[in-house]
């Protein structure tokens, strides 16, 4: 079964299996969330109540053994930042499915995929972003969002972890989150669950920690 994660707990991700290994040949790291149904007034109420579109954007920062950025590539694209706009890393070991911008439908809403055994050993962790694109201006956050998660699932689809992520007051009036991160220890990889909130909408305020000036 997989681990239900609280935050600031690691778990290991090679951690047995029923006996065998979790495989990280492949290893897809997922993100959900909902967002609150919102209400207002008497043809609110008869409608139901109307859902407004959150377009929340998952990113990973490759960084490396000085936890930086050391790649920002041409303006980001290219370079060791996944994300809308850059997708696919240029080794080919790691990319993004695609861009969900309202969080419809069940499972995860977006995937980041890494190939975490062939990954090249200049990459020593990888940071988990999610921003609310345009947050400020649309007066959007993650007190509004519900259901949010974030799991790793290993290379023959098993959940090795679950962080599960909603219902702190402290989240209100902020529109980006560090919600967890992937590192080397003693030969294997870590996971850990962070849950950090943010006031920036963008992750170029957060990114900004992780490369030299």
């Amino acid at each position: 079964m997989a681990i239900n994660l609280v935050k600031g707990q690691t778990i290991d991700l090679r951690k047995n299996d029923g006996g065998a290994e979790f495989d990280l040949a492949t290893v897809t790291i997922g993100l959900g969330w909902d967002i609150r149904q919102q209400k207002s007034g008497f043809l609110g109420k008869l409608l139901g109540g109307k859902q407004e579109d959150f377009d929340l954007d998952a990113v990973a920062f490759l960084l490396d053994a000085n936890g930086k950025v050391a790649n920002l590539g041409d303006k980001l694209i290219g370079g060791d930042v996944i994300f809308y706009n850059s997708p696919k890393h240029p080794s080919g070991q790691a990319w993004s499915t695609g861009d969900n911008r309202t969080g419809a439908g069940d499972g995860d809403d977006e995937q980041l995929v890494f190939k975490l055994n062939s990954l090249d050993q200049r990459f020593d962790k990888i940071v988990f972003v999610v921003s609310i694109y345009q947050g400020r201006q649309k007066n959007q956050h993650f007190g509004n969002v519900e259901n949010a998660f974030i799991r790793a699932v290993d290379t023959r689809g098993k959940e090795i972890a679950r962080f599960n992520l909603s219902g702190d007051a402290t989240f209100n009036g902020m529109c980006s989150m560090v919600f967890a991160e992937v590192y080397r220890k003693d030969g294997s990889w870590k996971f850990r669950a962070l849950g950090t909130p943010h006031q920036a909408d963008s992750f170029v305020e957060i990114l900004k920690q992780y490369v030299n000036v």
